[in-house]
């Protein structure tokens, strides 16, 4: 479906191109992350490290050097949604992940980390919800 511009306005079109991940080690992280979701690196750049589900599918995640440590809860995070939950969430932990609370309760989903401390969200199955 086109999208229509009030009238007046011209259409403008954005693609969603990636989403930028401030990390101590672009590369490591990365890596882990490509690892974690089976996806392909596209630009290994010590400072800038991508990483796509495919070369030409967007958007990508974007590692990006800085050189502070990660503080307090992120603002944005991922949501995964696997086949089966506990099965995904154990192997994540197997690769670095980790638990943590954010104050979340008793959700249907369960909280992590990687290993730089960014939370995501891994959520029930579809055959579970």
């Amino acid at each position: 479906m086109a999208s229509r511009a009030p009238t007046g306005h011209s259409v403008r079109v954005l693609k969603w191109e990636q989403v930028i991940v401030d990390a101590r080690d672009p590369v490591s992280l990365g890596n882990w992350w490509a690892h974690a979701l089976s996806w392909v690196v596209v630009n290994d750049d010590p400072d800038e490290f991508e990483i796509r589900s495919a070369p030409d599918h967007f958007p990508g995640l974007l590692f990006a050097l800085v050189s502070e440590d990660k503080s307090g809860k992120n603002r944005l995070h991922l949501d995964l949604r696997p086949d089966d939950r506990d099965g995904e969430v154990a192997r994540l932990i197997s690769l670095g992940a980790y638990r943590v609370d954010v104050g979340q309760g008793e959700p249907s989903w369960i909280v992590l980390a990687d290993p730089e401390g960014n939370e995501f969200c891994v959520l029930r199955s579809d055959r579970d919800a």
